[in-house]
């Protein structure tokens, strides 16, 4: 390779304008020939800059709209050639073909199209075609081609023009290569799933995957994992897209407990009433709704007050100063909210480490979206869980109907379940969960575990009896056998919300009716692995 590659012709073609105008003033002060086309020609000329348009260098005019202008041999013989090849000096003497030692290039802005709700027809001629071309070229043959594909890079550039007198090093020339070729993989990833969808592919023969680094994190899961944090390009709100307005960096736990809380609290809307979700290890160990945010974070603190220190607080309205101070009295992780008011964020400013994230806005669970899981030599896609049940898609199993209050807790409890890991049993009373069994191999064990976290949160509170009694139960799948029925019974639960399903539903129904229980189906399950 080139130890270091001069830069005497430079052929900008960008989308974002952003930065372009002292880009091309610092270039052509350094004597460097601008080349350039349609509007970034424009934009460099109204900057009081020469340039050269690229038809002088195809000798053919911009045509078709601009969709051809830089398909041409005096394009990419001037970025593909090996100068220190004799035959390829030969060849681009002979057809007059002068040498572009710099590409700077921004691609047509395909995914905020698609983000934006265009149409099928606006999307593809949003499709660029001519830039990924040179710049793959121009990558390939970065022994003595640089090429800059992001405007963050600007600076980076001149200071290396600098540092090597009006060249750039093999090094950097390098770096740039490797980004070139991952936008252009980004760029074709999200051009193929968009179309995938548009045309109705559920599942396609190949699916590529992109996203642009957001942090670089001091680890993973543990200190010896290596780490980093992605987004993809969506406008879903959440921990990816939040604003963070204090504390240390999101941790790879934070970042995976943050988006968990985050997604059971958009569960609640805003207007049927203030919802709060402590989580703890991607489990939910409180959720409550209120009179108001403050009292719907208190209802969830008391299900589990041990595992909600040094936990995440989510929840579905802007958080507020007397909230705020509820929040720290113990040690917490992260707050994420859709909002923050003055008075909460003087009170969290006071403790430096709580990172404090706000995204003006709930996600929609409803909303369609794929989930990934790498396993040995692959990847598993599947469909967002964002299956819901109403009153109307309950079927009531049981003698004994639920009555209002436990319908209504009986919901509450299923959206809770939905986000615990399996095996879930979810104990609600009054619209808090009183206790929470999460991700045991045996659903009775589940059942058990969550019973006895009411127990002991009953002794804490000095109450006279658990929570549970009185309570509904909600199971993420259905009961094998009844003896997990009976254990909730036996915790003071009244009402049973669970799939059915099983081959001896009519065993667990007869259990059911025995104990006085009232008990639905939902016809749906919510495992999670």
């Amino acid at each position: 390779m080139t130890e270091n590659a001069p830069l005497r012709r430079a052929l900008i073609s960008v989308s974002d304008k952003t930065g372009l105008a002292p880009l091309g003033r610092a270039l052509a002060e350094r004597g460097i020939e601008l080349v350039s086309t349609g509007g970034t020609a424009a934009a460099l000329r109204d900057a009081g800059l020469e340039v050269r348009d690229v038809a002088d260098l195809t000798g053919y005019p911009e045509m078709m709209d601009g969709r051809v202008k830089t398909l041409h041999p005096g394009v990419h013989g001037g970025l593909l050639a090996l100068r220190d090849n004799p035959a390829h000096t030969a060849a681009m003497h002979d057809h007059g073909i002068g040498a572009i030692d710099l590409l700077v290039v921004n691609l047509y802005p395909f995914e905020e199209t698609v983000a934006g709700g265009a149409d099928y027809d606006t999307c593809v001629e949003m499709i660029d075609i001519g830039g990924p071309a040179m710049i793959r070229a121009a990558a390939k043959n970065h022994a003595f081609v640089t090429v800059v594909v992001d405007v963050e890079d600007y600076d980076k550039l001149l200071g290396d023009l600098d540092q090597h007198r009006g060249a750039t090093c093999p090094k950097f020339r390098r770096k740039l290569a490797e980004k070139a070729f991952s936008r252009t993989a980004a760029y074709d990833a999200a051009v193929s799933t968009w179309m995938a969808g548009a045309v109705g592919v559920a599942v396609p023969r190949r699916r590529a995957l992109a996203g642009t680094l957001a942090q670089s994190l001091r680890y993973g899961e543990n200190p010896h994992q290596s780490a980093a944090f992605y987004t993809d390009g969506s406008a879903r709100p959440g921990v990816a897209t939040a604003v963070q307005h204090q504390g240390k960096e999101l941790s790879y736990n934070n970042i995976n407990d943050t988006d968990a809380a985050f997604e059971l609290v958009s569960e609640f809307a805003p207007d049927a009433g203030p919802a709060c979700v402590i989580v703890k290890h991607a489990n939910p160990c409180g959720v409550a709704t209120g009179a108001s945010l403050r009292d719907a974070y208190r209802r969830a603190f008391d299900c589990d007050r041990t595992s909600a220190f040094g936990g995440i607080v989510a929840l579905n309205r802007a958080l507020d100063a007397e909230t705020a101070e509820a929040i720290a009295d113990i040690f917490t992780e992260v707050v994420i909210a859709p909002g923050a008011d003055a008075g909460a964020m003087d009170i969290f400013a006071r403790k430096k480490n709580l990172r404090l994230l706000t995204t003006d806005g709930l996600a929609d669970p409803a909303a369609p979206g794929r989930v990934f899981r790498q396993v040995a030599g692959g990847f598993l896609v599947q469909d967002r869980d964002n299956g819901r049940i109403a009153t109307d898609g309950l079927k009531v199993v049981t003698k004994r109907a639920p009555d209002e209050r436990e319908l209504a807790d009986m919901l509450f409890a299923w959206s809770v379940a939905k986000h615990v890991k399996s095996n879930a049993i979810v104990y609600v009373r009054d619209g808090a969960t009183v206790g929470i069994g999460a991700g045991q191999m045996s659903r009775v064990d589940s059942c058990r575990i969550a019973a006895r976290k009411a127990r002991d949160m009953a002794a804490a509170l000095d109450l006279d009896a658990p929570l549970t009694e009185g309570s509904v139960v909600a199971s993420d799948a259905f009961f094998p056998f009844a003896d997990g029925l009976m254990t909730a019974a036996e915790a003071g639960a009244t009402a049973v919300i669970q799939p059915g399903g099983s081959m001896r539903d009519e065993e667990v129904i007869a259990a059911a009716d025995a104990a006085g229980l009232a008990m639905v189906f939902t016809g749906m399950r919510h495992f999670r692995h």
